[in-house]
């Protein structure tokens, strides 16, 4: 599923620092362009909780 690229526009991660999110639509993932974090979208539905998001591999 797809996420509308108006919705893609405005979306950001919900961190302070508010960055853009990066979509991958083979993933169904968004991921910050700032702090690296990944956001998944479940059933076309983005879930930007801090506490559900996934750190990019490497860091602890």
């Amino acid at each position: 599923m797809s996420l509308d690229t108006q919705l893609l526009e405005i979306l950001a991660c919900p961190d302070t620092h508010h960055a853009p999110l990066e979509y991958d639509a083979a993933a169904e993932t968004l991921t910050c362009t700032e702090c690296g974090r990944i956001f998944e979208v479940r059933d076309g539905i983005p879930v930007l909780l801090l506490d559900e998001a996934r750190t990019p591999e490497g860091d602890k």
